[in-house]
């Protein structure tokens, strides 16, 4: 119903009140959302009967008589519900990147807004004031959620320092409730802290990251010689190394479970991945007394909050959350007392892709997307005043001293840093560069130098810079390369740091979606969604080869072209009436040069609209008899082979594809290929109802196999609405589909003609991919279609003796003003087959579609230039019963179809009764009297020229003998009807079904 299609409301009340009886018609069960999500409550069916639907559907004349809940019987399936949106696809993906990530972040945005402070106030900050943000959204998000999850790991924490201990951080339960805990005095031995942990989640989402931060230099910058660490940057650089050995630890531990869905797997690479990282940082000494108190755990949650098991079936499609601590680091430098702890987390989205090998064999392709990337993984801040006058004193250099770094070049403009470390991301700060090296100064890290006694060689992306490349035996190399000569590590960077250029280079009054400024964020996200989406469809294998297509890793050469010795099918369908024959027959006349045609349509005679078994053994017959052609006409046959395969019902055009990829004979199924696939739409033919439209109509559609769609009525008006809405409706449904205008099945444009006997239509990538996200197992068969609905019965009646044309066509003419409404039954809505008329010997080809009022009568063609039929029947081997019509619509039965064609036919005369005086009529006695009322008179009688009067003065308007004449014309009729009756029970008669001896 249209937004202006009711102006009276109540009308439109109406309508959805009987919209809703129909729906539940023929239901026994129905399945009630009684509980949102996330507040269960009792079901109650007495509730369900005072919602105003349920209670309008006990309307006299509307609704369905009597209460509701005494007619079906309901059923809560809330939890059900539950428990598929709890599930991650690709839209509920969408929401969570582009709402709940971007809030996510808006807090941990408002959380570093806390440390943008300068010193010594950095000094003095609360725990409880660094937390608020994660507080607030956590709490205030969960005040109206039932979710009681208690568990440390859905809490939000900050810690600072030696505060961040194993029985702290396993509270369960974090409120922030101390103002005392500070920078300050969280450190050793009340000194300030040396780092802090931190952990953000989402209340009502599954989105949770912790991390570890550092207070004060986590190097010296280098001046020219080896400095020797003070004690309080040695701790701080032992926890930011075992900080960076977890970081490897968690994204080797996330890889390996989402290529094996291991809990122990993914533990045990974690495990040696930290014990690597400490060997790098040469911790070698201090690994056992780490690796003891290390702790590694994946979990599920749901898209509630709600953890749920790992081993469950579905967490196959929930958000994962890894995190690796490493509890109550003691300080392995000679001091006393413990360091507290390093935390760090990730949310992660795994997908799995199924992939069947070319020997049958079945694989898996996993990929996976860190959803918590972007928050910062590494953070500094510098809290003593000696660490920034020694960050100041490197700059000294920027003014013109002399320093080791040499000569100062040129720079001071803004720059990002950016390494290949997993946990690093472009640092903005400004660069600049001497004689003898290059000085990064930033904020929070304070200087960064590279000199170049530490380089081996460097190379320019854009541009030279000659100073450097002109100093003889300065041992490094400098070397100017183009795009191609980048490595795949440096590509990788360059392409990250140019997605995050583009999104800081869009003004700020440009609105770009979140989705569009995510790329910048997650690198990988493009390629994840591409298998994500693929592997959400279904848990139906792949064929290795589509893999990369559908992955958009390749693409098929456009200009490929099918083998010579393949069949090209071509598909052409539609709903009855809908003028594919028309198109298909205006195909094979106007190209028979272009090659050889072959025509298969349906066998009408059986209840199903397509028979697999039937279209299967005609492919191998054509193959076959390819095959047998002898040499002499090989020369003959070299064009083109192509078979049109014309469908005019109501089924799926996957069942025509399933039908061919499951052929039993694979070298069949290898021989033939499909080329475009086709629809015909009659505009007036797509609605039973209001908008109800014909079951299969937009399936017919259907994104991913239909590539053309034909329209075949409505198109001689410019902008007709009918076409207009229609094509508003299939273009949702297939948004690629190429539209075409042909009346009544002609096609006048070449390039028409082109896209319908298109060779690659069906093999192109877009096609491909549509296909499997639509259609998952298409290629074994494994697609069910679905039924019909409302169930469409298809009769076929065979006869053998002609019609009256006058007749059938009154007949034809009068079913649409029989149509019924919803459920339809008996309804007729199309009529088609070969039939004769009295008339005339030759045989014609009928076609009626009831709701477009339209009859078409045409003779059936001989000679090559029609399509012939593939049909083949015992009626027609025997010349017997070669008329055929079939009738489709709803709830039909064969013997009502028959007595209406009956009633076409000519019809059997019918003995007529005897007279008797009592049966004639005012009207045949005035004509007894006029025909005798002359005749001689009784004696006793005369005629006065008005009236007869006898001789005692009666009068009388009729004739005295007037009994008489009528027994005389009684008994002349008599024998006139027993002549008529002797002589019809000597003609002989036939039924329309009776076979002819």
């Amino acid at each position: 119903m249209t937004e202006n299609e009711y102006e009276d409301e109540e009308a439109a009340e109406e309508f959805k009140i009987a919209s809703f009886v129909d729906m539940v018609r023929d239901c026994s069960r129905i399945g009630i959302p009684y509980s949102s999500q996330g507040h269960l409550q009792i079901f109650d069916m007495f509730v369900v009967e005072k919602w105003p639907i349920v209670q309008a559907f006990a309307l006299e004349g509307i609704g369905g008589d009597g209460f509701f809940t005494m007619k079906y019987e309901l059923q809560d399936v809330s939890l059900s519900l539950w428990n598929v949106y709890s599930k991650m696809d690709p839209m509920s993906l969408e929401s969570l990147l582009s709402e709940d990530l971007v809030a996510f972040e808006h807090q941990w945005t408002s959380f570093f807004a806390n440390f943008d402070t300068e010193i010594p106030f950095l000094l003095e900050l609360s725990e409880s004031q660094a937390g608020e943000p994660f507080r607030s959204y956590f709490s205030h998000g969960m005040i109206s959620s039932h979710i009681t999850e208690n568990s440390p790991n859905r809490q939000p924490f900050v810690l600072f320092g030696n505060h961040s201990t194993r029985e702290n951080l396993n509270a369960g339960n974090f409120n922030f409730p101390s103002e005392g805990h500070l920078v300050r005095s969280t450190g050793p031995n009340g000194s300030f802290a040396k780092h802090m942990v931190v952990q953000c989640v989402s209340p009502k989402g599954p989105l949770a990251c912790s991390r570890t931060y550092f207070f004060g230099a986590t190097h010296i910058p280098y001046l020219g010689d080896e400095n020797k660490l003070p004690k309080k940057t040695e701790q701080i650089r032992l926890l930011s190394q075992v900080y960076a050995a977890v970081i490897e630890a968690v994204l080797s531990g996330i890889a390996c479970y989402a290529k094996t869905s291991s809990l122990t797997k993914a533990k045990e690479v974690a495990e040696q991945t930290l014990g690597s990282g400490l060997d790098s940082f040469e911790l070698m000494q201090f690994k056992a007394a780490l690796r003891s108190k290390m702790a590694f755990h994946i979990h599920a949650v749901n898209n509630q909050g709600r953890i749920v098991p790992l081993d469950s079936e579905d967490s196959l499609y929930f958000v994962k959350t890894a995190c690796m601590t490493v509890y109550d680091i003691p300080d392995l430098l000679g001091g006393r007392g413990c360091l507290g702890s390093v935390v760090f987390s990730e949310s992660f989205l795994t997908s799995q892709i199924l992939v069947k090998e070319k020997d049958g064999t079945v694989t898996t392709e996993t990929s996976f997307i860190v959803l918590t990337a972007a928050i910062p993984r590494f953070c500094s801040w510098l809290v003593e005043d000696n660490e920034v006058k020694l960050s100041e004193k490197t700059q000294q250099a920027v003014k013109g001293d002399a320093c080791f770094l040499g000569t100062f070049l040129t720079g001071g403009e803004g720059a990002y840093l950016y390494s290949s470390n997993p946990h690093s991301w472009p640092e903005e700060g400004k660069v600049h560069f001497f004689s003898s090296g290059l000085l990064f100064s930033h904020r929070h890290h304070g200087s960064v130098i590279l000199s170049k006694d530490h380089m081996n060689s460097i190379s320019f992306y854009d541009g030279v810079f000659s100073p450097w490349q002109q100093q003889a035996n300065s041992g490094l190399s400098l070397k100017v390369i183009q795009e191609d000569g980048l490595s795949v590590e440096q590509k990788r960077l360059h392409s990250n740091a140019q997605k995050l250029f583009s999104v800081l280079s869009h003004s700020a009054r440009e609105k770009q979606s979140p989705l569009k400024l995510l790329p910048a964020k997650l690198p990988e996200l493009d390629w994840f969604l591409q298998h994500f989406t693929v592997s959400s469809i279904s848990r139906e294998p792949v064929m290795r080869t589509h893999l990369p297509v559908l992955l958009q890793q390749a693409e098929i050469n456009p200009t490929h072209r099918v083998e010579n010795d393949k069949v090209i099918i071509s598909i052409v369908t539609g709903l009855p009436g809908c003028h594919a024959s028309e198109l298909c027959a205006f195909l094979v006349t106007l190209h028979k040069e272009y090659g050889r045609w072959m025509v298969y349509r349906q066998i009408m005679d059986s209840s199903e609209c397509f028979h697999a078994a039937h279209f299967q053994r005609y492919l191998s017959s054509v193959l076959e008899a390819q095959l047998n052609r002898s040499a002499r006409q090989s020369a003959y046959i070299r064009k083109k082979t192509r078979l049109l395969v014309v469908l005019q019902g109501y089924t799926d055009v996957i069942d025509v594809i399933q039908a061919l990829q499951t052929h039993p004979d694979s070298n069949v199924k290898s021989s033939f290929t499909i080329g475009a696939i086709t629809v015909c739409m009659e505009p007036l033919s797509c609605y039973m109802e209001h908008r109800f439209l014909f079951p299969k109509c937009l399936d017919q559609c259907s994104q991913g196999l239909v590539s053309n769609v034909v329209f075949t009525s409505h198109t001689t008006e410019q902008r007709h609405p009918l076409l207009v809405q229609l094509q508003s409706l299939i273009r949702a449904a297939n948004p690629t589909a190429a539209f075409i205008l042909a009346e009544n099945g002609i096609v006048t444009r070449n390039e028409d003609i082109e896209l319908i006997l298109s060779e690659n239509s069906f093999s192109s990538p877009q096609m491909l991919r549509s296909r499997y996200l639509m259609y998952p197992g298409w290629y074994e068969g494994k697609f069910d279609a679905g039924s019909v609905f409302p169930l469409m019965v298809q009769i076929c009646v065979w006869f053998g003796r002609p019609l009256e044309k006058t007749r059938f066509m009154a007949k034809c003419k009068a079913i649409q003003s029989s149509i019924k409404p919803s459920p339809f039954s008996g309804n007729i809505y199309h009529i088609l087959g070969k039939v004769k008329f009295s008339d005339s010997e030759r045989a014609m080809e009928v076609c009626h579609n009831t709701l477009a009022n339209s009859l078409s009568i045409v003779p059936v063609l001989e000679g090559p230039s029609p399509p012939p039929d593939s049909r083949t029947t015992p009626q027609d081997s025997n010349g017997q019963q070669e008329c055929y019509l079939v009738f489709i619509g709803c709830s039909l039965k064969e013997e009502s179809v028959k007595d209406w064609l009956r009633q076409s036919a000519k019809q059997k005369p019918q003995r007529k009764a005897l007279k008797t005086r009592g049966m004639l009529t005012q009207q045949e006695i005035r004509n007894i009297h006029v025909k005798r009322h002359l005749d001689p008179l009784p004696a006793g009688y005369f005629y006065n020229g008005t009236q007869f009067v006898n001789f005692f003065g009666d009068k009388t308007d009729f004739h005295p003998l007037m009994d008489q004449f009528m027994n005389d014309y009684v008994e002349e009729a008599n024998r006139e009807i027993e002549k008529y009756n002797r002589e019809l029970e000597q003609q002989e008669y036939h039924d329309l079904f009776e076979q002819k001896p």
